[in-house]
């Protein structure tokens, strides 16, 4: 019964905050050294919940844009919800959950504009690695922030290696593998690897998909970073069960 009403709370959780998504994801789904969106298509300038930035995607004339508002609120809850269920009562659920929302709006982003932006991948590392530090202050934590903060440099490392070699990786996902690696690394090396390759193995499998479906050639760009987060995503259930 303590599961059902965590995982309840955790799902409406989910559905509240990614229903101020969307027009963030909107305003910043812009292409690198342009400046953040200031109005709708239709001119609107944005204003209201702070600054503008939280709030559906749809302008006073009715016209939507950006992001599916209902799809962004459903993706949230159900991945708040997943994390409940297989993390339970444990200090770090608060942590995801308040990762995962910026973590939603970095991958509706990067799959927009093929951008992660620092304020957002920069902002969340620093947050991951001080609210993961208060976790393991409380009793019942399971992880570790000695293996996050080592997790978080050493998977940046790793990730700005392949920047430098590889052609199809940029450095805003270096940036990003600060948050996954600390996420990932808060459950052991083993969760580390198993959330990586899950990120690849997203990542490649929809590439194959596209080029199969004539969308694209092997010389096509994808934006990574939200099977990256899907992949560390995968990690977390796992670590979290104890695997």
């Amino acid at each position: 019964m303590e599961t059902f009403w965590i995982t309840t709370v955790a799902g409406l959780w989910g559905a509240g905050t990614g229903l101020l998504i969307p027009r963030g994801a909107y305003r910043l789904s812009v292409p690198a050294g342009e400046p953040w969106r200031a109005a709708c298509p239709a001119g609107h300038s944005f204003a209201g919940a702070v600054g503008g930035w939280l709030g559906r995607s749809r302008c006073t004339n009715g016209h939507a844009y950006g992001p599916s508002t209902p799809a962004v609120a459903v993706i949230v809850a159900a991945v708040c919800a997943a994390l409940a269920s297989a993390t339970g009562a444990r200090p770090e659920l608060v942590v995801w959950l308040l990762l995962t929302p910026v973590g939603t709006l970095l991958a509706a982003v990067d799959a927009s504009a093929h951008r992660l932006p620092d304020v957002l991948t920069l902002t969340l590392a620093a947050a991951a690695l001080v609210l993961l530090g208060a976790a393991t202050l409380l009793p019942e934590a399971d992880g570790s922030w000695t293996s996050a903060l080592l997790g978080s440099l050493l998977l940046a490392a790793c990730y700005f290696v392949l920047f430098l070699i590889s052609r199809g990786f940029g450095f805003g996902d270096v940036k990003l593998a600060l948050v996954l690696g600390a996420v990932l690394g808060w459950y052991g090396w083993e969760i580390v690897l198993i959330g990586t390759f899950a990120g690849y193995l997203f990542g490649a499998v929809y590439g194959i998909a596209l080029i199969l479906t004539g969308r694209a050639n092997r010389a096509s760009r994808i934006p990574f970073g939200p099977f990256l987060l899907a992949g560390t995503l995968a990690g977390v259930l796992l670590g979290s069960q104890g695997f």
